[in-house]
């Protein structure tokens, strides 16, 4: 699964769970509500000025959100030589 599809799936995933809709998120972030379908199915990928938007609207940390994302993705952990 690639890093849209990951994303999406647990901005979906964050957003159920608080119990609010697309609309309802959308209007938090000041971002339009198909934009945040296409995020949730992984056709677009987010600037980091949404990512901030969306996480302060979601009421999670951007570090945390991107954080499970990563974990979820399975990459191999970098090496800093």
């Amino acid at each position: 699964m690639n890093l849209a599809a990951v994303f999406g799936k647990e901005i979906r995933r964050v957003r159920q769970e608080a119990g609010l809709s697309q609309e309802e998120l959308a209007y938090r972030a000041g971002i339009h509500r198909t934009y945040i379908s296409q995020l949730e199915r992984g056709l677009k990928a987010p600037s980091l000025e949404v990512v901030f938007r969306i996480c302060a609207a979601l009421g999670q940390e951007p570090h945390e959100l991107i954080k499970r994302v990563n974990q979820k993705l399975e990459l191999p952990p970098t090496s800093h030589d």
